[in-house]
């Protein structure tokens, strides 16, 4: 028997689901909600988010951008799975300010 779920994070965007079980059905949604359940932004509070994929140097970086303010919520790829996951905490493992929202500011002097 096929489970099956809707999950609707904005007007915008909505995801039919599915697993064998219920173990296989949450698994599936909770990697659909840990990436697209961000609907504002962390630096603004703007809904004006868009979905955004660059190449450097051969080398793909997600990211939602808010539309208004610039901000930038990062993505990173797990090895196995070909999932992602947002980037909330720094590389000690402690929590980012803003939900992991950040704003370019360019290179620090000095560094």
């Amino acid at each position: 028997m096929s489970n099956k779920a809707i999950f609707r994070p904005s007007e915008k965007l909505e995801f039919h689901i599915e697993g064998a079980g219920q173990k296989e059905l949450f698994k599936n949604l909770s990697i659909v909600q840990e990436v697209f359940s961000e609907v504002q932004c962390g630096i603004c509070g703007s809904h004006n988010i868009k979905f955004v994929v660059r190449n450097v140097d051969g080398n793909e970086y997600y990211e939602c951008r808010c539309m208004d303010c610039g901000a930038v919520l990062s993505f990173g790829q797990h090895k196995k799975g070909d999932t992602l996951f947002p980037k909330r905490k720094d590389e000690q493992g402690n929590w980012l300010e803003n939900n992991g929202w950040y704003k370019w500011e360019g290179k620090k002097k000095g560094k």
